[in-house]
């Protein structure tokens, strides 16, 4: 049996036998249990390294998607799963056949893994950028006919020099598009020149590749579909601006860019990789949440808020509203936030679920930043919050691998939030290494996190600050 069949196969079953495990992070009040480790022994990792998951929820069913031994100078050694069909209660993890060596596949490394499903089809899609690989670094989607407990060979979305993809799907059965597949990226070869393709076979094949209008160069863009069919990309540009742009006809053009807001940023200390790179979701009515990490709030820039800002049709935004995690005074630096909404609550009801990474203390080194992981939760569309929970931390960076961008948990990290029901971060945690070997795998909240909400409120007006021009960027 050809190794990817055997890992496709086996490790399932061996996670599901019996190598998950209940554990306390040291200082956290949220109990998490262990999703997945990475079982290679490649030389060009730095193993028992996982890093950059995200997570899509339907029904019972939550599967997460994130990058397998990490390897300094770019990707990873695959691309790994972890699923569950039962609401989050138990879980199954495998890892992606047909993509480095590792599984059987052409390509040196593995990057930038995100999830979606297709209800009209019924297949879940993980979409990933290969590294190295003998077209470059295009973009692939797996795709899974069994409820996301195993995963074909991949099939080529599109090639080049390409970095940074997502995907989503329209599961509104009313929306004239529903069953369509959108996937985005941008061609680092283009200045970070943002692409769009739209797959209406359960990603299968995918049409041409499309432009926004006008300037288009950025990174990180997050598509979410509203209930009419309407597509809205939330994403970086290179002038220090969170915009986005959108489709009225089911992919087959894309409107001109517009402004969401500026950005104001803190590079988090330590030598750790992290940029302001937004994280959206919608809720049932089409409203649009984005947020990101942002220090407007905070006089002179001394370290980062989660900020978020809203719309209705993806082209008028609200201001950005800072997240009361905690004051403004305070010595906490906040970032890459991974947002959620509850998809069958809406506009003043909305439930929504927030997880993010953060230092107690903003100003600190290599050898003294404290890595930890929060959340917290609202339930009025984000007029008040709720208090913030420790989730995971404290964590040394030397606990976490290292790339030529810095030492990495992620460029990215998702929430999801189960409708009616429970938040489901899956996030990167790490133990003190043993030896050169890293302990840093995914863990998931025993039974999520309950969206409590609360009567915290955000009313500062935001400090002056300054942000420099960004250059073009590539992050594998």
């Amino acid at each position: 049996m050809p190794l990817s069949r055997k890992l496709a196969v086996l490790l399932p079953a061996l996670v599901t036998g019996g190598l998950l495990v209940a554990a306390t992070s040291a200082a956290a009040n949220v109990a998490v249990t262990q999703v997945s480790s990475d079982p290679f022994t490649d030389a060009q990792a730095q193993h028992r390294t996982e890093v950059e998951p995200d997570t899509f929820a339907f029904g019972s069913t939550i599967v997460s998607a994130f990058q397998v031994g990490r390897v300094f100078g770019g990707g990873s050694s695959d691309i790994g799963f972890a699923t569950s069909t039962d609401g989050g209660a138990t879980w199954t993890s495998g890892f992606l056949p047909g993509t480095t060596a590792n599984t059987g596949g052409p390509c040196g490394q593995m990057s930038d893994a995100a999830v979606a499903f297709d209800a009209k089809h019924n297949v879940w899609l993980i979409s990933s950028l290969g590294v190295n690989c003998p077209s470059g670094t295009p973009v692939f989607t797996s795709r899974s006919t069994d409820g996301g407990k195993t995963f074909g060979n991949p099939v080529t979305t599109a090639t080049g020099s390409l970095d940074k993809n997502w995907i989503v799907c329209d599961n509104t059965a009313s929306s004239p598009f529903f069953g369509n597949c959108y996937t985005q990226y941008d061609i680092t070869s283009s200045g970070d020149s943002i692409r769009m393709r739209t797959s209406g076979d359960g990603g299968l094949t995918w049409g041409p590749a499309r432009a926004p209008g006008g300037a288009h160069t950025g990174l990180g863009g997050q598509p979410v579909v509203q209930p009419n069919g309407t597509v809205v990309v939330p994403y970086l540009s290179l002038n220090d601006q969170i915009r986005s742009f959108r489709s009225t006809n089911g992919g087959g053009s894309w409107s001109s860019t517009t402004a969401v807001a500026s950005i104001s940023h803190h590079d988090a200390a330590g030598g750790l990789r992290e940029e302001a790179l937004p994280s959206a979701e919608i809720d049932s009515s089409g409203t649009v949440y984005v947020v990101w990490s942002d220090c407007r709030f905070r006089s002179g820039c001394p370290s980062n808020d989660i900020v978020l800002s809203k719309s209705a049709n993806g082209t008028t935004w609200t201001a950005p509203a800072r997240v009361p995690i905690d004051a403004t005074t305070s010595t906490v630096d906040h970032f890459v936030p991974g947002i959620g909404v509850d998809p069958s609550t809406a506009g003043a009801g909305a439930r929504i679920g927030l997880t993010y990474y953060f230092y107690p203390t903003a100003n600190c080194t290599a050898a003294t930043c404290q890595l930890e992981a929060g959340f917290i939760s609202s339930t009025n569309g984000g007029t008040s919050w709720g208090t913030a929970t420790q989730v995971a931390g404290p964590m040394s960076l030397s606990w976490i691998p290292n790339t030529s961008q810095g030492r990495m948990f992620g460029d990215y990290i998702s929430t999801s939030v189960r409708a009616g029901g429970n938040a489901f971060p899956i996030v990167p945690i790490a133990s003190a290494p043993s030896g050169s070997t890293f302990a840093m795998g995914m863990f998931a909240p025993a039974g999520g996190l309950p969206l409590t909400g609360g009567a915290r409120r955000a009313a500062e007006t935001p400090a002056p600050q300054v942000a420099a021009a960004r250059s073009a960027v590539t992050a594998f």
